[in-house]
């Protein structure tokens, strides 16, 4: 600290650490912070703004930016736990790109467009863009393949999601022709067409955006930041902007950042962690941490936040050893790491539900513990054991495998073969399984006829059979057109296999009739088709391999299978009184903490994938191991030879001496007795935490740590100073 310039803002609930004190007093005009995971990134900044407001500078001054609404509204709350007043915090802007950039255009153009934030409502904007590129294209073009089921237009809104934030629709390619233009950005000839007509029709032809979807706002503000635009000008007099999760940074966000640090009076402090970037396919890269930022700015400075508040140094030096950094933890705490072993599938998931019931007994709440995979098709196994032990659990909306596409699909046959479609409950489910027979099968419908006969089928379930009755409207003579039946086969091979279900006894073993259903409807070759990318179609056939598996090892018939279906869906999806295990993909539990963080199926060829680059691999890891607070359970294949390279990378035995003499340190740095003006830390555990804040410790929002202000009695807590 500089005695010359000591803080003039005193956070509550913390004292901070000399690296969260040098932050909150930097003065240069561009600051980059390196944090760790768990470094309490947002606590900072939140500190640094602090010192801003002690200082004098007008609320109105200051800019926040985060990347989701969830970050946004930790960071307006971190402001009120460091001690930053209502009255004041509530005048910061603190904003997600999309919402600063929407604020924005609004008080230039007063647009006040039409929001579109979910998938559905661009659904008919989607079809239209692919009405164009029929008449523009069709039998131009030898290599489009225009599809409007359901997947195709999740797959088309996630690639103009992806160009939009790399800018790269705003390149220069006017020199090249369509096909040269395709191949340059690395996507299908057409879904680039379509998002090109897309974005005429959002554009209105170049006279302004009519609707926005999501990320919308930050590419239109971006685009009109480009060739020599003045956009900028117009933009508030924020003295001082801050970013948190910086490693989330693409190139539209990036230009719009840049706008705003280029105003003469405008300082900046962004926080990010170079090991988690993991959202590479919406443009997101080390390299405006690691080099954009020094390019446009050679006078920033960097500064470090080594030290994690989320986990003990057990975890932290198992991290540092992965990552080969330096990492920290300060905290007398044991993050316990604990490792087992499998031979397959179910019994990995025996071993989730293990580690769940030892959480449990050791006298942990449910909602504690979270199960991270590495992707989708992993979780089968494991809700499956789940339900077979009567343990709760929850997954994002219509992300249980029994909502998948391709399960969906199968549900539909079966449906129709034992004639009880109604025996499907939820009527958004009911709808799912129509779009995904309609995809799989590779039919066409006009939207509006499909819609229709969508909401006829949820009324009356016993109408899905007559979805493959409908004929398609084309006139005698006609030619079949780009909504025509991609592959007459594929809907000739499920009709036929239709037929042959009727006549299968439901007595007959479910998994010899699962098997023969995926071999008469080409399910492999089908999803090659549907699925641009070989990653996502190789998850389908895994999640299809895990469905066929969990029939063989239940010995029930086709009738008996079908009803467990439908009643483990009934358990997914009935009401909860209990607290509840989360089961997510790794990718979607980013900035998020629990617990206890279990990380089943590490093996070579699951995690890391072998189809993914390794760096993004190997950040994926980091991202899922550093959730933990209290323990991390790695659950790996019994052969040594199939497991995870990332568990040796973690160089467990070395790491846990050094955590051990860590520990011992952090628990021997408060004095006996606290002096005037410290305080004295506990290793009090998570189940401890009711006892020692009835005897008045209080809790440190920075260091996730238990504490006894100065000067009181320490001999209560005598217990959590020795341990």
């Amino acid at each position: 600290m500089n005695d010359a310039n000591p803080p003039r803002f005193t956070p509550q609930g913390l004292i901070p650490t000399p690296e969260q004190t040098a932050i909150q007093l930097t003065q240069n005009k561009v600051v980059l912070v390196d944090a760790n995971a768990g470094a309490a990134k947002t606590t900072t900044l939140a500190i640094r703004i602090g010192e801003a407001l002690a200082r004098k500078l007008a609320p109105e001054q200051i800019l926040a930016l985060t990347f989701t609404p969830e970050a946004r509204d930790v960071m307006r709350q971190r402001l009120l736990d460091v001690g930053v007043p209502q009255a004041l915090a509530s005048r910061v802007a603190v904003l997600t790109f999309e919402d600063f950039a929407g604020l924005q255009l609004d008080r230039i153009d007063g647009d006040h467009l039409r929001q579109c934030a979910e998938a559905r409502q661009l659904k008919d904007f989607a079809l239209a863009a692919i009405d164009r590129v029929s008449e523009r294209y069709a039998g131009r073009l030898e290599d489009l393949n225009l599809q409007t089921h359901s997947i195709a237009l999740a797959q088309f809104l996630d690639l103009q999601l992806q160009l939009k934030a790399t800018m790269a629709l705003a390149a220069d390619v006017d020199y090249l022709g369509i096909e040269e233009v395709a191949e340059t950005l690395g996507v299908p000839l057409t879904d680039y067409l379509t998002t090109v007509e897309y974005e005429t029709l959002r554009l209105d032809g170049g006279a302004g955006a009519v609707f926005r979807g999501p990320f919308d706002a930050t590419y239109d503000l971006a685009s009109n930041l480009q060739a020599g635009a003045r956009l900028a000008e117009h933009f508030p007099d924020y003295r001082l902007v801050l970013c948190d999760e910086l490693h989330d940074l693409n190139e539209a966000a990036f230009q719009i950042l840049d706008a705003l640090i280029a105003k003469p009076q405008c300082f900046f402090v962004g926080a990010g962690d170079k090991d988690q970037v993991i959202h590479a396919k919406l443009g997101a890269s080390d390299e405006y941490l690691n080099r954009r930022f020094a390019q446009n700015y050679p006078k920033l400075v960097r500064y470090p936040l080594t030290y994690s508040y989320r986990h003990g140094p057990h975890l932290a030096y198992a991290m540092a050893e992965f990552k080969q950094k330096a990492v920290e933890s300060s905290l007398p705490l044991h993050t316990q790491i604990r490792h087992a072993h499998y031979d397959s599938n179910a019994g990995c998931a025996q071993q989730a539900v293990a580690a769940i019931g030892q959480w449990k007994a050791d006298g942990h709440p449910l909602d504690g513990c979270a199960i991270l995979i590495r992707d989708r098709h992993q979780s089968m196994a494991i809700e499956n054991a789940l339900i077979e032990a009567d343990i709760d659990y929850r997954t994002p909306a219509m992300a249980g495998y029994l909502q998948r596409d391709e399960i969906l699909f199968l549900r539909g046959l079966l449906a129709i073969a034992l004639k009880d479609f109604g025996a499907v409950k939820s009527e958004q489910v009911r709808s799912a399984i129509v779009d995904a027979m309609t995809a799989f099968s590779e039919m066409r419908f006009p939207a509006r006829r499909m819609d229709n006969f969508k909401a006829q089928i949820i009324k009356d379930p016993a109408l899905l059979g007559e979805l493959f009755l409908i004929e398609d409207e084309r006139r005698d003579g006609d030619e079949p057109n780009y909504r025509d039946i991609a592959s007459q086969a594929t809907k000739k091979a499920v009709i036929d296999t239709i037929a042959w279900l009727s006549g299968v006894d439901p007595a007959t073993p479910a998994a010899a009739v699962l098997a023969e259903v995926c071999e008469r409807v080409k399910l492999v070759a089908t999803a090659r088709r549907i699925f641009v990318r070989p990653y996502e179609a190789g998850v389908v056939n895994k999640s299809v391999a895990g469905l066929l598996e969990a029939a063989a090892a239940s010995g029930q018939t086709l009738a008996e299978f079908w009803a467990a279906l439908n009643a483990r869906e009934a358990f997914v999806r009935r009401k909860r009184e209990r607290k509840a295990v989360l089961i997510e993909c790794v990718a979607n539990a980013k900035g998020k903490e629990f617990e206890h963080v279990i990380l089943p199926f590490l093996q070579a060829d699951e995690f890391p994938h072998p189809m993914q680059p390794k760096a993004e691999e190997e950040n994926l890891f980091y991202v899922a191991a550093t959730r933990a607070r209290a323990r991390l359970t790695l659950l790996s294949p019994t052969d040594a030879a199939l497991r995870s390279g990332f568990i040796a990378q973690m160089r467990l035995p070395k790491s846990a001496a050094a955590a051990d003499a860590a520990i011992a340190r952090n628990q021997a740095r408060p004095a006996a007795a606290s002096p005037t003006g410290a305080r004295q830390y506990l290793a009090a555990t998570y189940h401890e935490k009711d006892q020692v804040k009835a005897l008045g410790a209080q809790f440190d929002i920075a260091r996730r740590a238990w504490f006894v202000e100065a000067g009181k009695d320490l001999a209560p807590f005598a217990p959590w100073i020795k341990k």
